[in-house]
């Protein structure tokens, strides 16, 4: 079998444009997460630290200076907000995915639990429950 034969194959089996809709679907999803974050759950929080900005909060480690060529050396800071930003980010997007996947997992369950209806004996075993039957007569 020739690479590109084993490729196409590979590719166009349903699991793999599944996952690749998957991850489509995912990104657009971080991207309205995201902006949640940013737009509408953390500016709140900013008021409340006296910020313009949540993911401006940070320390200076050191200053920024000029040395003596005249080139600018910018400061060191330590930028939590944005890291605190980026675990509030992760915290919404797990809740929201472990949501839908308990959702899915709900509906499978009711799919499972649905009674099936006993299927129609086929003719071998008609056949052999009314030899049994004749058997157990005599």
């Amino acid at each position: 079998m020739s690479f590109r034969t084993e490729l196409k194959e590979f590719l166009m089996r349903g699991n793999v444009v599944d996952m690749a809709v998957g991850i489509v679907i995912g990104a657009a999803f971080g991207k309205i997460v995201t902006s949640f974050v940013n737009d509408i759950l953390m500016p709140p929080i900013a008021l409340l630290f006296g910020q313009g900005s949540f993911a401006d909060l940070k320390v200076v480690l050191k200053q920024a200076a000029i040395d003596a060529a005249g080139t600018e050396i910018p400061a060191i800071t330590w930028n939590y907000g944005a890291f605190i930003q980026a675990v509030v980010d992760f915290l919404i997007v797990g809740t929201a995915i472990f949501m839908v996947i308990k959702a899915m997992n709900s509906m499978k369950r009711k799919k499972e639990e649905a009674p099936t209806p006993n299927p129609e004996p086929t003719k071998e075993e008609t056949l052999l429950t009314e030899i049994r039957d004749l058997l157990k007569n005599k």
